[in-house]
């Protein structure tokens, strides 16, 4: 008997950790859809001016997919190339400072770019001398590198859009703490190709919080089951 007691002990327990985990992403579900709802709304807004250097230290998550717009001018004798994959294929991004008319710089990752398009020799026409505006999606620095790569500013090999690193190997100063992601206005020559910010945010917590909830129905159905008589986990008569 005392089996029986310490197994439905224990599945109770069980019972709860699985509803609670259950209720937990039914939670991270409301969220999801709220986050993606507010991304939604800050994209396809009407574009608004980039955070000048008085609002950066309140730059954060909120700004994140901000439609902005800033101009200046570019300097690419300072330009960067991230490597990338995009559905135009593999190559590189091209992230080149934009000197505003404070003197205060942002990156703009101008587009995409195939990897035999390095070169900016191969694509004079897209370098755009001169006062020029930008709009685009504020993005927020990715620091450190990608997925099992880390950057190498020594070899000038970039994984990802580190803000900080590349201002650093730059040799920039009085840089804004985030990117801007240009938009799909073509750019002379066609290159670099804007507009190909991807915005996805998984949303799997509606399969998670069923396959939790029904495990927790299952266990309950094995107590019950157990506690009415039936095959219990000690052997029987006990």
């Amino acid at each position: 008997m005392w089996r029986r007691v310490v197994f439905g002990v224990g599945a109770g327990l069980v019972f709860v950790v699985l509803l609670g985990l259950g209720t937990w992403q039914v939670e991270r579900r409301a969220w999801k859809l709220d986050l993606i709802a507010r991304v939604d709304a800050r994209v396809h807004a009407p574009p608004v001016p980039a955070p000048d250097s008085a609002a950066w230290p309140r730059v954060g998550p909120d700004d994140a997919y901000r439609h902005v717009r800033l101009a200046g001018t570019f300097l690419h004798d300072r330009e960067t190339l991230v490597q990338a994959v995009t559905e135009r294929g593999g190559g590189f991004w091209v992230l080149t400072p934009l000197r505003r008319p404070d003197g205060s710089l942002v990156l703009v990752n101008r587009g995409f770019v195939p990897g035999d398009r390095r070169d900016p020799a191969t694509r004079a026409a897209g370098q755009v001398a001169g006062e020029t505006t930008v709009t685009g999606l504020l993005r927020l620095t990715e620091p450190g590198g990608a997925f099992l790569r880390s950057n190498d500013p020594k070899d000038d090999r970039w994984y990802s859009r580190d803000v900080a690193a590349i201002a650093a190997a730059r040799g920039l100063t009085d840089v804004a703490p985030y990117f801007v992601d240009a938009d799909a206005t073509p750019n002379p020559g066609g290159l670099p190709v804007g507009g190909l910010t991807v915005i996805a945010f998984p949303n799997n917590h509606l399969v998670y919080a069923i396959t939790w909830y029904g495990m927790a129905l299952m266990l309950a159905g094995a107590v019950v089951y157990v506690l009415r008589g039936g095959r219990g986990p000690g052997p029987a008569g006990e």
